[in-house]
């Protein structure tokens, strides 16, 4: 027969509730009214999630993903891999080394890319001129891509143009123009944007030149690589910016370095991206794990280029393959 439970008994019951709790919790039952203590202390505020480093890249160069890299389809580097033939890379854009500077540019971002395709031949060469502005890097477009016949094009964008201040309607006409031209021709093309420098942090003409090339490379659909939100994510880091930037808005030798490992991650990263076929399935960008890379394969049975599963080494029946590696 179950008897009425008194207001002492519920009392003593939500005691001792309180202090199987407390125990679990590991807190100190040092007063007699915990339970009610309990019962009225604020829920703790909700800590941020902190978005994880890409820890493909070496220590003073890593950012989260969302500050690194817009990605989308290279689809001329994918036919070249499947072809298994050196993959020619054009960079323009102001790529001068910085004082410090142990290597240029163009020769760090072929060791980057190297690294990251170890069975892959890759050529880089540079025609970028000292302050030169989009318009008349996109009318030398045309000459060069004929000479040399890319496979890709790296152009750093944006940052000359604003030290210049052209304006930025014409910028961004004449950025979406070669940009489409450069498409037309089966190229791929890959976008980095100005560089970041704490002395135009609060420049509204500055950012909104950020802005403008972020938005050719969406309308677009091309990789973008977030220079300015990468380097002022690294300078929250340090005391200085100087760690990155020299003089005249130029990389240092660590800022070239961080921008070739930048610029190679943007882009094994969007070979990762499926053909337009298999848009059903699409990888979204933002779901990628920047720390887990699935390797890019050419599959000689079937001649096309493919994702393979992580936990496999190999298709079998095929040969040796191009394989993306951690930086």
């Amino acid at each position: 027969m179950a008897f009425p439970q008194t207001a002492a008994d519920a009392q003593g019951s939500r005691h001792r509730l309180a202090r199987r709790l407390a125990v679990l919790l590991g807190l100190s039952l040092a007063s007699p009214a915990l339970g009610e203590t309990l019962g009225a202390a604020p829920m703790p505020p909700a800590t941020a999630t902190v978005e994880a480093l890409d820890l493909s890249l070496s220590p003073e160069c890593r950012v989260p993903g969302s500050k690194l890299y817009t990605l989308a389809r290279l689809k001329a580097v994918k036919a070249a891999l499947k072809e298994k033939r050196p993959i020619h890379v054009l960079s323009i854009g102001s790529s001068s080394a910085g004082l410090g500077a142990s290597a240029s540019y163009p020769v760090k971002l072929e060791n980057a890319l190297e690294q990251a395709l170890p069975d892959v031949q890759i050529e880089v060469e540079a025609r970028g001129l000292p302050g030169e502005v989009a318009s008349g890097a996109g009318e030398r477009l045309r000459s060069m891509v004929a000479e040399m016949e890319p496979d890709l094009v790296v152009w750093q964008v944006g940052t000359n143009d604003a030290l210049a201040r052209v304006d930025i309607e014409a910028f961004g006409e004449a950025l979406d123009e070669s940009v489409q031209w450069v498409k037309s021709h089966g190229i791929d093309i890959v976008l980095i944007d100005p560089v970041f420098t704490e002395s135009l942090a609060d420049d509204a003409y500055y950012t909104q030149m950020v802005r403008t090339v972020q938005d050719v490379a969406r309308r677009e659909a091309v990789p973008l690589v977030h220079r300015y939100a990468a380097m002022r994510f690294l300078s929250t880091q340090r005391t200085t910016e100087a760690h990155m930037l020299g003089r005249h808005f130029r990389l240092n030798d660590l800022g070239l370095r961080c921008m070739a490992e930048h610029a190679t991650r943007a882009i094994t990263l969007s070979l990762l991206q499926p053909d337009a076929a298999k848009d059903a399935g699409k990888i979204d960008p933002s779901k990628i794990d920047p720390n887990k890379t699935d390797a890019v394969k050419t599959d000689h049975a079937t001649s096309e280029t493919t994702k393979s599963d992580p936990a496999q080494t190999g298709t079998p029946g095929s040969g040796p393959t191009p394989t993306l590696k951690q930086p």
